[in-house]
C-alpha cells in the first residue's frame, strides 16, 4: 500500500543558496518541491508538497505557525495523509516543533526536519534529512506520539530536543532523555516512546512572555523593564534547582503582584527546580511568592508551554508537569 506523506515548507538552510557575487548564503531561496527532487524517495511513497513560507527560521513568528496550522487543519479535511513532514531552518526548530505539539492533535506522526549545511555545499545534509523525515513520517509506531524532529539519522521528541551546534550536523541533542529511535539503511527502528501527549485548544490570542536568565550580581531592572512594557508572562532562566540573586526578588513580587505569570527553570541541562534551599532568592523563596515552578523545562520550552497556557486558559499550577 502506498504511503500519503504530506510535505509543508518554510525555508531555512535547508533550502538556501548562495546570494549572487557572494560567499554568503540566503536562506529559504528553494522551493520544498525542488528540494524533494534530489531526496530519493523509495517507491511506495507518495509525498505531496507545499512550500507555505521561504524564510530564515529567526523570521518565522508565531503567526506564522498559527498559520501553518491552519493550513494543516485545511489539507488534512479534504485529504488522507499517513504521516506530516515540516522543513524550516534550525534556529528556531526546537519551538516551532515543540508549539505545533502542543496545539496539534492529528494521530499520525509530524515530524520537523532542517540542515545545518546548505543543499548546494559538499557534505549537506539536506536531502538525507528530508528523506529519513519522510521515511520516519511513514512509520504507525509514531502514531499518538506528537511531533518529532528528525536530524542525522536520529529521532528526538520535540519536548526535549535542543539544538547543540551551531554548525555541526550533529545539530539536536535531548541531553538526558535520549532520542526516540533511528533510521537506518531506510529503516526506521524505534526504541523509546513517551508516555503523555500534551494538547490545547487556544481560546485567544497568544500572550506576550518573555525570558530573563539568572548571572552573578543580577538584578531586577531587566524584570522591570518587562513588568513596565505589561507583559503577560516572564520565564526566569535561574540556576542550580532555581535560584535567582535575592536582589531580583523585589521586582518578582511585584509582577505577581501585577498578575504576571512569573515560571522559574534552570539554566542546568538536566535536572528540574525544586525547594531544596530557603533563603533569599531560593526556588522555596520564589513558591511562597507565587512563582510557578518550571520543572525540568529549559527557558525556550517553559515560555512556550507558559504562553500556550495563557491562551488555553489552563490552571497555571498544573501546567508543568513531567512531561
Amino acid at each position: 500500500m502506498t504511503k500519503r506523506i504530506l510535505l509543508l515548507a518554510t525555508g531555512g538552510t535547508i533550502a538556501s543558496e548562495k546570494k549572487p557575487d557572494s560567499d554568503k548564503l540566503e536562506s529559504g531561496v528553494l522551493t520544498g518541491e525542488e528540494l524533494l527532487e534530489q531526496c530519493d524517495i523509495p517507491n511506495g511513497i507518495k509525498v505531496v508538497v507545499h512550500s507555505i513560507f521561504q524564510k530564515a527560521s529567526i523570521h518565522l513568528t508565531f503567526q506564522d505557525l498559527l498559520v501553518l496550522k491552519s493550513k494543516l487543519d485545511e489539507l488534512l479535511l479534504s485529504n488522507t495523509f499517513d504521516g506530516i513532514v515540516i522543513t524550516q531552518g534550525t534556529d528556531t526548530l526546537e519551538e516551532s516543533s515543540y508549539f505545533m505539539n502542543l496545539i496539534t492533535d492529528y494521530h499520525i506522526p509530524i515530524v520537523f526536519t532542517g540542515s545545518q549545511r546548505s543543499p548546494l555545499e559538499v557534505g549537506t545534509d539536506s536531502y538525507i534529512n528530508i528523506k529519513n523525515a519522510v521515511l520516519t513520517a511513514c512509520s504507525e509506531e509514531l502514531n499518538e506520539v506528537g511531533v518529532t524532529v528528525v536530524f542525522n539519522e536520529r529521532i528526538f521528541h520535540s519536548r526535549y530536543v535542543r539544538k547543540e551546534h551551531a554548525s555541526n550536523i550533529q545539530g539536536f541533542n535531548a541531553f538526558g532523555y535520549g532520542y526516540l529511535g533511528i533510521i537506518d539503511n531506510n529503516q526506521v527502528r524505534v526504541f523509546q516512546k513517551p508516555t503523555y501527549k500534551d494538547y490545547y485548544q487556544l481560546q485567544k490570542a497568544l500572550p506576550e512572555v518573555d525570558i530573563i536568565k539568572v548571572y552573578m550580581n543580577a538584578d531586577g531592572k531587566y524584570i522591570k523593564a518587562a513588568r513596565e512594557n505589561q507583559v503577560d508572562g516572564i520565564v526566569i532562566e535561574g540556576v542550580g534547582r532555581g535560584q535567582v540573586s535575592p536582589s531580583m526578588m523585589d521586582e518578582i513580587k511585584h509582577c505577581i503582584e501585577e498578575g504576571i505569570a512569573v515560571v522559574i527553570t534552570t539554566t542546568a541541562v538536566e535536572g528540574e527546580v525544586y525547594p531544596t534551599y530557603d533563603y533569599a532568592g531560593s526556588t522555596y523563596d520564589l513558591l511562597q511568592n507565587g512563582v510557578i515552578l518550571g520543572k525540568d523545562y529549559d527557558s525556550k520550552k517553559a515560555r512556550i508551554k507558559l504562553m500556550v497556557g495563557l491562551a488555553s486558559e489552563q490552571p497555571l499550577q498544573t501546567l508543568f508537569h513531567p512531561f
